[in-house]
C-alpha cells in the first residue's frame, strides 16, 4: 500500500515463527496513519497477532502515529500476542524514549531480532 509519504508493505509469517512483519518507509502523521492502520487493522482480522513493526525507514511519526501502536496493543496481548518495534532510527527512536514508550512497546535494533524475541518466548 502507498499513499504520498508512507509506503507500508506486509509479510505474513514466512519467517519460522509465524510472526508477521509490517514495514514502513516515509513518514507518519495524521496523512499517512490512515495506510498503517489499514494494513494493522488487516493483520488483526486475519488473527494475526505476532507483529512486528519495521520502523528503519521512517523519518518521522506523530501522535497519530504512535497512537496505533498504542491503541491497538491491549487487543494484541489479550489474543496472546505482541507487537513489537524494529529499527528505529535518529528523532524517531529518540522520540519513542523521551516519552516513555518502552514501557509499553519492546523495541530492537533489528526486525530479525524482535522476529527471535518471538521466537524466544515461544521455546521458553
Amino acid at each position: 500500500m502507498a499513499v504520498d509519504g508512507i509506503v507500508v508493505s506486509v509479510t505474513t509469517g514466512s519467517n519460522g515463527a509465524g510472526v508477521s512483519v509490517l514495514k514502513v518507509s516515509g513518514y507518519l502523521d495524521t496523512t499517512t496513519a490512515s495506510e498503517l492502520e489499514t494494513a494493522l487493522y488487516g493483520l488483526l482480522d486475519r488473527e494475526s497477532y505476532r507483529i512486528v513493526v519495521d520502523l528503519s525507514g521512517v523519518n518521522y511519526i506523530s501522535s497519530a502515529g504512535w497512537g496505533i501502536f498504542i491503541g491497538e496493543i491491549k487487543r494484541i496481548r489479550n489474543h496472546g500476542g505482541d507487537l513489537k518495534l524494529a529499527g528505529m532510527v535518529g528523532d524517531v527512536h529518540e522520540v519513542f524514549q523521551l516519552l516513555e514508550f518502552h514501557s509499553i512497546l519492546e523495541a530492537f535494533g533489528t526486525t530479525a531480532e524482535a522476529i527471535d524475541a518471538f521466537k524466544s518466548k515461544s521455546a521458553g
